[in-house]
């Protein structure tokens, strides 16, 4: 049986305040619908994406950046794929939707 593929997040930088992760994602792969503790920031380094927000669906890509506010349901869909760097601080928390 084969499995669907999923998102690729690596860990980057850590400072005192903030982290950074490099995300990416082909088409095809299902990132899970959450919400977060606290805003943070997806910049698109390659690619095209679309945060799916309750209210807005923004596409993104290369060179653009957004603020993803806290507590909002969102999700991140490949269009068709990406690369993006996600900054956000340490003690930043995710809820995932059942």
């Amino acid at each position: 049986m084969a499995t669907a593929p999923r998102p690729q997040v690596t860990p980057l930088e850590e400072g005192e305040l903030f982290d950074t992760k490099r995300m990416e994602a082909a088409e095809g792969v299902q990132w899970p619908r959450h919400r977060a503790s606290a805003e943070s920031v997806l910049v698109v380094t390659e690619g095209q994406l679309i945060v799916d927000f309750p209210d807005t669906q923004p596409t993104l890509s290369a060179g653009e950046s957004i603020v993803v506010p806290a507590d909002v349901y969102h999700e991140i869909v490949p269009n068709p794929a990406f690369k993006a760097i996600h900054i956000m601080p340490k003690d930043i928390r995710f809820t995932f939707s059942s």
